[in-house]
């Protein structure tokens, strides 16, 4: 009997929310696809019926986590019609620091997941990702008017990129304080707000 396209969706989500509940605790290396399938309704071979991989689960993760940033990010476009450079810097940062889950999936490897997942897998996750492209060029048009279209672009590469190193930088573990105490590398803590409204607010102060 075929499975309805109502059902294959709830499986996959159910699937997905089994990886993103083990990954608040455990590594992308630790994990595994019989720990997923006990957290979930189902056998494990019959998550080969909607995930040909594990890293096609964490790209699963990885869209659905763009995709709820991309809500956020939306919601402050249809907000108020004008924000300084701190009170936007602020909304950003506020709404990233807000997706520690984002954050971690940014920190790894993304170059395997992309290779280890099937093609229609990958043009799902990059439209998320693009509309999250999409959506900060929205915010710069209507809240920073003055920056030309090539600050807007410098703007978004630089941001993006910078992404990727906020976990690392702000998720710290003791033996990782540990190993730069005892190397004498200068260390301090800070939150994933303030560094993104950091990084944020230094570009816009420096285009001004």
């Amino acid at each position: 009997m075929a499975i309805s396209e109502k059902t294959t969706t709830a499986r996959r989500e159910e699937i997905v929310d089994a990886c993103e509940k083990l990954y608040r605790t455990m590594s992308f290396r630790e994990i595994t696809l019989k720990e997923i399938s006990e957290e979930t309704s189902f056998s494990r071979p019959s998550i080969y019926n909607y995930f040909a991989t594990k890293e096609e689960i964490f790209l699963a993760l990885f869209e659905r986590e763009y995709d709820r940033w991309n809500d956020s990010l939306e919601e402050i476009h249809k907000g108020k019609r004008s924000l300084s450079c701190h009170a936007l810097a602020e909304k950003l940062a506020k709404s990233l620091a807000a997706r520690p889950q984002l954050l971690k999936l940014l920190s790894m490897n993304l170059y395997d997941m992309e290779a280890n997942s099937r093609l229609e897998c990958l043009i799902r996750f990059k439209h998320s990702y693009g509309r999250a492209l999409e959506n900060m060029k929205r915010l710069l048009l209507k809240f920073r008017p003055e920056m030309t279209g090539g600050q807007i672009h410098d703007f978004i590469y630089s941001f993006f990129p910078f992404m990727f190193g906020i976990y690392p930088y702000t998720e710290v573990t003791e033996k990782q304080k540990k190993a730069m105490e005892q190397a004498d590398v200068d260390f301090e803590q800070l939150t994933a707000r303030e560094l993104i409204f950091t990084f944020i607010i230094t570009f816009f102060n420096n285009k001004q």
